[in-house]
């Protein structure tokens, strides 16, 4: 009989004491990791662990994890695992006090707050995926305004279809004094590089494959006041340490294309315009254009810039912008959504819209030549 007591003292080693401010803000951070549509139960659940001063939280979806922790008053150390979408939705209802959170018998989690009482069912801790360790050697300092504004100009370019593997991620170079960021979908590709910017431990060109899902994931993450970024990779996984959260990521295998064969060389036509302008007239002429193909029609004429688009089931539409223009008579047709991307992700700045011909890739760029070396280039559509 006393072997049987022992056991289930042993199941509650978990009671823990934490503000809902700070328990929520990192459930908040760690709602993209959880896997919401799993055959693996155990994926649906955080697993929280309390030790000293602290409570960590891990959420995983086998390919991307992230790892975080809010202050605790650990009263007794251990670990449990809780449904994450539940415990997220229940605790963002609760008032603004302290939540106590307690390990009871068959990995049923109690939690209380306020005059809330709620008994959760929880799974066994040794269910729950073991997680690749940080590095300790390779690090890299990436400063955080310098990844979020790359990840901002290139993630939206990313191949979203399943079969072209290694285009479902962005291409990350860093060298010893500069960083690179591309992203393509076949059809249009992003491109934009900073320099000047040391790397301590990089020699030569060191290139990642990192996953949509990591760069979405990263995106939101990068929204903290934290400088710099620890980077570190090892055979299959990538580490993302920003301040006291931990994003790892399986690594892509596979080329990346050889997107420098795909950077216009020889363009004879360059216009300036309103970012804002531009944008605005594509927009309101988008709206009559083919739902499929999404097709836009430019035509460059002296002075002018004629935006137009036409289907059978809407009617047509035409916009003009004045340009400094005097060449010849051009016109080419674009997917009026790749266009739309690219002014979103450069503000309101002036941009240069760069031609050759009709049948040649055209590309977009801020006209102000600013720290970041930016570049965008969409393959032309038949119209």
């Amino acid at each position: 009989m006393p072997v049987e007591v022992a056991s289930a003292v042993a199941t509650t080693t978990m009671e823990i004491t934490v503000s809902k401010f700070e328990l929520l803000r990192e459930l908040t951070a760690t709602q993209g990791v959880v896997e919401r549509k799993t055959t693996i139960p155990i994926l649906s659940n955080y697993l929280f662990e309390a030790a000293g001063d602290k409570l960590s939280l891990t959420a995983t979806d086998l390919d991307l994890s992230l790892r975080t922790s809010c202050n605790a008053k650990v009263r007794k150390e251990g670990a449990c695992t809780v449904p994450a979408r539940k415990l997220y939705d229940y605790v963002k209802l609760l008032p603004d006090a302290d939540i106590a959170i307690k390990l009871l018998e068959n990995h049923w989690v109690s939690i209380r707050c306020g005059r809330s009482n709620t008994k959760m069912v929880g799974m066994a801790k040794s269910n729950f995926p073991s997680l690749p360790v940080f590095p300790s050697v390779g690090v890299i300092r990436i400063p955080t305004g310098v990844l979020r504004s790359m990840i901002a100009k290139t993630g939206f370019a990313i191949a979203n279809e399943e079969s072209r593997y290694t285009l479902n991620g962005a291409l990350m170079v860093l060298k010893p004094e500069s960083i690179t960021m591309v992203a393509t979908d076949g059809h249009r590709l992003a491109h934009i590089e900073r320099s000047g910017e040391k790397f301590e431990g990089v020699s030569g060109e060191m290139k990642t494959l990192i996953p949509k899902k990591a760069m979405d994931e990263l995106k939101s993450l990068l929204d903290s006041d934290v400088e710099a970024i620890d980077f570190a990779k090892d055979e299959s996984t990538l580490f993302f340490r920003v301040g006291q959260r931990l994003l790892t990521s399986r690594q892509l295998t596979g080329q990346f294309p050889n997107y420098e064969a795909v950077l216009p060389k020889d363009i004879s036509k360059s216009i300036a315009l309103h970012g804002e302008e531009l944008g605005a007239a594509i927009a309101r002429v988008a709206q009559f254009a083919d739902e499929r193909s999404r097709a836009v029609r430019l035509r460059l004429e002296k002075g002018e810039l004629k935006i137009s688009a036409s289907s059978t089931e809407t009617g047509e539409s035409e916009d003009s912008i004045e340009v400094a223009y005097d060449g010849e008579v051009m016109q080419i047709g674009f997917n009026a959504q790749y266009l739309i991307d690219f002014i979103r992700a450069t503000g309101s700045c002036d941009v240069k819209l760069e031609l050759k011909d009709a049948q040649s890739a055209g590309q977009l760029r801020p006209a102000e030549g600013e720290d970041y070396k930016y570049r965008y280039i969409v393959m032309p559509m038949r119209i």
